[in-house]
């Protein structure tokens, strides 16, 4: 059971997101052999007050 955990910064559309785990899925059925129906992924998404580069809150960058 392949498990595939993505932390990212909110702001994509749900849209997105549901064609990220596609491809996501379907690069792990191509490259493991594994079925679909037993790839996990699961999503975390930050507030850009809660993630930082450098020192530096991703809300703060202009």
């Amino acid at each position: 059971m392949p498990l595939v955990h993505i932390d990212l910064i909110e702001g994509r559309s749900e849209e997105q997101l549901r064609q990220m785990v596609r491809d996501v899925t379907d690069a792990i059925v191509k490259n493991t052999g594994a079925p679909a129906e037993h790839v996990h992924v699961v999503l975390n998404e930050m507030k850009k007050n809660h993630y930082s580069v450098g020192g530096v809150l991703k809300s703060d960058e202009k």
